[in-house]
């Protein structure tokens, strides 16, 4: 397994390390609730170093990104970022990623750590026909996501950048830390607010160091890949590998938002016919009325006892003190307020669609 330059410094910290992505990866430290709670009410760090971090740059940056994306690239300016989706040859998804524009022709492209070398192999693909200039730099670069409504307040200390102006999914690079040429983003998977900062992977454990002094006053805890999965599922935000893969329908998972069919995307034709006929079945969030915690893989039932889709991720929220979860179900069954049953070992446990996120802020 890999290990990121914050190895040693997680065990330290007395972490639980588990196997993530092709890392190991701290999994929790002071516990899964006390690690979301502090996200979600102050200020948490993660280190999120196994990502994978593509440039793509040159002449022909953005016509190959226009391509092999689902959203609208035209709209992205020098300094903002956007979410997105590879759609491959079935309808299906490649991955979801990131991509912040740099520059007039630079970009950086942001990937999950399970699919590195399947993107890698996709981007070039698609780039024998454009030309772009890429580059993996996953190795090389760090990812530190400080997330929480303190979060910005607590770090601002360690750079000059004023980043109370800056935008919801907007970036500039900066001094951080003592770090140069930092790219410090308001973009993050919590719902919570914050920053992520990608840097050398060499200068992490510095700036990690100087993040938890700088937070100390505030309380802030380091985080593991547990909570980073509650708060996640809290929002409602779709995780590779439950949600959505290379057989799900983009438009089932609910990235209709994503998806612009009118930008010559790699296969379109697949998502306009989806658009068009519908899916059989879609992605829910519902919420349990009595005890229980569903699990991805558990049976979703209607009234009748009978199958009418799957749980693909599911948790005891903090928040709600409920156990909620993602799931597709038959198309007919997707309104908020809709009644339906998780199948929890051989009991069923009566539970109710609603509307993302389970949790406002």
């Amino acid at each position: 397994m890999k290990k990121t330059t914050l190895y040693n410094t997680h065990l330290n910290l007395n972490a639980k390390m588990t196997p993530f992505g092709g890392y190991e990866m701290p999994v929790q430290y002071s516990g899964v609730t006390k690690e979301h709670l502090a996200v979600r009410k102050g200020v948490g760090v993660f280190d999120v170093s196994h990502m994978g971090e593509f440039m793509v740059s040159g002449p022909k940056a953005f016509d190959l990104l226009q391509y092999i994306c689902s959203n609208d690239i035209s709209k992205i300016s020098i300094g903002k970022a956007q979410y997105n989706y590879f759609p491959n040859e079935t309808g299906g998804i490649v991955d979801d990623l990131i991509v912040y524009r740099l520059e007039e022709e630079k970009y950086l492209l942001v990937v999950n750590a399970s699919n590195i070398e399947k993107d890698w192999k996709w981007v070039q693909k698609h780039n024998v026909d454009f030309g772009a200039v890429v580059e993996d730099q996953s190795e090389e670069t760090a990812l530190l996501a400080i997330q929480g409504p303190k979060a910005i307040e607590a770090v601002q200390q360690l750079t000059s950048a004023p980043l109370t102006e800056l935008p919801y999914y907007s970036h500039t690079t900066a001094t951080f830390a003592g770090c140069e040429n930092t790219l410090i983003a308001t973009t993050g998977y919590t719902g919570a607010g914050g920053l992520e900062i990608y840097l050398p992977s060499s200068k992490a454990p510095e700036v990690w160091d100087a993040i938890i002094k700088a937070g100390a006053d505030f309380d802030i805890l380091p985080a593991g890949l547990a909570a980073r999965d509650t708060l996640r599922l809290e929002m409602g935000y779709c995780l590779y590998g439950n949600e959505i893969n290379d057989t799900t329908s983009p438009l089932a998972a609910g990235l209709n938002w994503v998806t612009k069919l009118d930008t010559g995307t790699y296969n379109a034709d697949h998502l306009i016919n989806q658009k068009k006929d519908g899916t059989p079945d879609k992605l829910v969030g519902f919420v349990l009325k009595n005890r229980g915690i569903p699990r991805a893989g558990y049976s979703i039932v209607n009234q009748n006892s009978e199958p009418i889709g799957a749980v693909t991720s599911g948790t005891q929220s903090p928040i709600l003190s409920q156990g909620i979860g993602l799931g597709y179900v038959s198309s007919n069954y997707t309104k908020p307020g809709t009644q339906i049953a998780i199948k929890i070992r051989d009991k069923e446990s009566l539970a109710e669609v609603v509307r993302l996120p389970f949790i406002k802020n």
